[in-house]
């Protein structure tokens, strides 16, 4: 056996009883090269045992017991240190050799539980939040949108409802949008530009009414923001701002609390909107007919960042048909009736 190359030939002397209640006999250990061979004063072997199928009967203390196995029934004592270490050795090399089922037990275990706090960790709050979108009901929604608004008001500034500008919006809304539903409301302060809520609520500023001679660029934030709205559900949106908690409160009672919509309305207030992709745009101003040269210089108004709006212009100025008569345009510059 490799463990015991410099132990060869190793002999110290011993007691030894071949049962429990024999008397103990002085002995001769001899460490071989596979077997533990003890012998009497004349060098007479009494006994061969297996070096791997030794067991230690009393762990750290002194002088060492040993047994040739589980069931067996002699016993062997030694108390030099040299001939102690060598078998030591042994049994540990044995120990490290031998197949251990339940380590390789501990080990699946162990790494299934790293893989489930995984998946808690990084999974399970994504797919948690993605199946509570897809069943919130529509009721619901418009509920949690409506309480959104109502936070931004608070904060930030009232609707503006001049009736006769709200029939002007609702003429250009059906003009470019292609969603009759979506209700569209101008606040007097608060959003930056423009935003969208749950609920199929898209907010505007005043300021792209009342600042601007046409109504080119309030409806192309129109168009902007719509595109947003299809490209991220305002819902999953809330949702990820609210944190696991709150959406499995969402999923479960069908409520938000009123910390996370403050916290949301507030954040609403504060953030740029999310950039659009300048093609799929674009696309989405030639299908509606809509000039995209004055939302680009509403955008930025030396034209640099959005270049390729104003080079791509899908509808020329000369092909353009106006999106409100003179009298609707300024009915909708009034709807904050100030």
């Amino acid at each position: 056996m490799t463990a015991l190359t410099k132990y060869e030939r190793l002999e110290a002397a011993g007691l030894w009883r071949g049962d429990p209640d024999a008397q103990r006999r002085d002995v001769i250990v001899s460490l071989g090269d596979a077997t533990l061979t003890i012998s009497d004063t004349h060098e007479t072997a009494l006994t061969h045992w297996s070096l791997p199928a030794i067991i230690r009967l009393n762990p750290s203390e002194r002088p060492a017991l040993y047994a040739p196995g589980e069931d067996a029934t002699e016993q062997l004592e030694i108390d030099d240190d040299t001939m102690i270490r060598a078998i030591e050795k042994v049994r540990r090399v044995v120990e490290r050799r031998r197949p251990h089922p339940g380590r390789l037990r501990h080990w699946i275990t162990a790494g299934l539980f790293a893989l489930f706090l995984a998946l808690g960790i990084f999974w399970m709050p994504g797919a948690l939040r993605d199946y509570t979108v897809s069943v919130v009901p529509d009721p619901t929604r418009d509920a949690i949108g409506q309480r959104i608004l109502t936070r931004i008001g608070r904060v930030a500034g009232q609707q503006c409802d001049g009736q006769d500008g709200h029939d002007a919006l609702d003429r250009l809304k059906s003009r470019v949008l292609a969603a009759p539903d979506t209700r569209v409301i101008v606040l007097s302060g608060g959003v930056q530009t423009a935003a969208h809520l749950p609920g199929r609520i898209t907010l505007l500023n005043r300021a792209l009414i009342e600042d601007y001679e046409e109504p080119d660029v309030v409806a192309g934030f129109l168009l902007a923001e719509d595109m947003r709205r299809r490209d991220t559900d305002p819902m999953k949106a809330l949702l990820e701002h609210a944190g696991l908690k709150a959406t499995a409160q969402l999923l479960t009672t069908g409520d938000v609390p009123d910390s996370v919509i403050d916290s949301y309305a507030e954040d609403l207030l504060t953030t740029a909107p999310a950039p659009l992709d300048h093609t799929a745009l674009l696309a989405r101003f030639e299908k509606a007919g809509v000039r995209s040269t004055p939302y680009a210089y509403a955008l930025d108004i030396t034209g640099e960042s959005t270049l390729e709006l104003i080079e791509a212009d899908p509808v020329l100025l000369a092909d353009a048909t106006p999106l409100l008569t003179d009298a609707n345009w300024v009915r909708l510059q009034g709807i904050c009736g100030e």
